[in-house]
């Protein structure tokens, strides 16, 4: 039996000091295996070799139990793959923006006048918001359209501070909702 299955089966057993022993028996080929995977990928990829390493072995050591060496080096890989896939699907995910820079666009009102066909569809949105709560359409305008504050668009209509941050809040789940945000 060699050392490093020997080690992988005292790992296996809840053996915290065999894990630490086995990661300079294993680390030169692990480094192998991930600059083989990394020379795939795109330049500029934000995991380098050393990261792809380290967060495979932290997913392969502890509770699983690998029939010899090869079996963990064919975890080792296949580990890498799902690090770099999942990483992946991170990075392109809606949710995070894809590639693209995330603008907040009902928190930064100076910014409609760069673009006529968003404050055509803001003016529409708030039309149709102001069907199912004028309030807070009204509020939602003036703090878009015309720069006010949140605390001073409520001033300007009579409504309490508390009052005004509710309207807005809900003006802004709709708007973000009927954007499809």
């Amino acid at each position: 039996m060699s050392d490093v299955t020997r080690l992988l089966a005292a790992a296996a057993a809840g053996d915290h000091w065999a894990a630490a022993d086995l990661l300079p028996l294993v680390y030169n080929e692990l480094r192998k295996l991930a600059a083989a995977r990394m020379a795939a990928e795109n330049p500029g990829h934000t995991l380098d070799g050393t990261a792809l390493v380290h967060e495979a072995y932290l997913r392969l050591v502890g509770d699983q139990h690998f029939d010899g060496r090869g079996h963990f080096f064919a975890a080792a890989a296949e580990a890498m793959r799902r690090i770099l896939v999942n990483h992946a699907s991170d990075r392109k995910r809606l949710k995070r923006g894809g590639g693209r820079t995330r603008v907040e666009l009902l928190d930064q009102p100076a910014s409609l006048a760069e673009d006529p066909d968003l404050v055509l569809s803001l003016d529409d949105l708030l039309t149709r918001l102001d069907a199912d709560d004028p309030a807070a359409a009204r509020l939602a305008h003036l703090h878009l359209f015309s720069g006010l504050s949140v605390e001073e668009a409520g001033d300007a209509l009579g409504m309490s501070r508390a009052v005004a941050y509710r309207n807005w809040k809900y003006a802004r789940a709709w708007l973000r909702d009927a954007l499809g945000k």
